[in-house]
């Protein structure tokens, strides 16, 4: 799914390809998905999105919501955790989808539900977007630095494991499991390891690949597990993942391993990541 270092991917090929362009219709829930959620009545966006231009993406709209994807138009905020497809004029559109996007110019994009997701429409005036939309600086920004990682650690209850702690409740925003596996891989700490059982060493080499393994997300275009705007591949090459599973870890040569755990997978070196 789209997290932290694939929306700022996003945002900057928004903001290349969109801004400026006025949206000519909007179609939500054409084909209805069990795990695909709206704001309000979906029938309701075009009548809210049509005739409006687009004016920025996250980051630089002024709002902060983690992980999902932004798209300012005008006075409405639209926030995806999907991914999303940009079709340009002519290209075949996807036979099914749960968001589709035409612009003045013919071209469009789209957003097609895999497992699970949310196209959310607000309304930037008032309190119509959700407070939690505000909770937390961004982890590539300076305002996220030791000291705040510290309090976050020192807030939090200490018999909760390092995957808790990192990809539950929104304390990141934008860090997911998906990211996750690198972070902890580089920091050498087992996903499972509990805060309690970890020392100042561990919580300062843990901030450290939280900034330093997003910011390599991010400069690379986003993760080989996860798609662009135009339907490309991430250039990080990630480090534990489905794609390197197979494969011997690349430092120490041992087998990957890969275990359910707190609602989905974890992939881990058993070696560099002792529990």
């Amino acid at each position: 799914m789209v997290e932290l270092p694939e929306s700022y991917v996003l945002a900057e090929q928004i903001d290349q390809t969109l801004v400026g362009k006025t949206i000519k219709d909007a179609e939500a829930d054409a084909h209805p998905h069990k795990f695909a959620w709206y704001t309000d009545d979906p029938a309701e966006y075009g009548g809210k999105l049509r005739g409006k231009k687009v004016t920025g993406a996250n980051p630089g709209t002024g709002y902060t919501c983690g992980g999902n994807t932004e798209i300012l138009c005008e006075d409405v905020l639209l926030v995806m955790n999907t991914p999303i497809k940009y079709h340009a004029p002519g290209e075949k559109l996807p036979k099914k989808h749960q968001l589709l996007l035409t612009f003045d110019n013919d071209s469009h994009i789209s957003c097609t539900v895999q497992m699970w997701g949310s196209m959310l429409c607000y309304s930037t005036a008032g309190d119509d977007i959700p407070k939690e939309y505000k909770s937390g600086p961004d982890p590539l920004t300076e305002a996220f630095d030791q000291a705040y990682f510290d309090a976050l650690w020192s807030g939090t209850k200490q018999n909760l494991s390092a995957k808790a702690f990192l990809a539950t409740e929104q304390r990141i925003p934008g860090l997911g499991n998906g990211v996750l596996q690198d972070i902890l891989f580089n920091a050498g700490i087992h996903p499972k390891l509990k805060l309690e059982e970890m020392g100042d060493e561990h919580r300062e080499k843990l901030f450290r690949s939280v900034k330093n393994t997003l910011k390599d997300m991010r400069d690379r275009g986003g993760r080989d597990t996860e798609k662009d705007l135009f339907g490309h591949n991430g250039g990080y090459r990630t480090i534990l993942s489905k794609n390197t599973l197979p494969y011997p870890c690349l430092v120490c040569g041992s087998g990957l391993i890969r275990q359910a755990f707190l609602g989905g997978n974890i992939y881990v070196c058993p070696t560099c990541q002792p529990l």
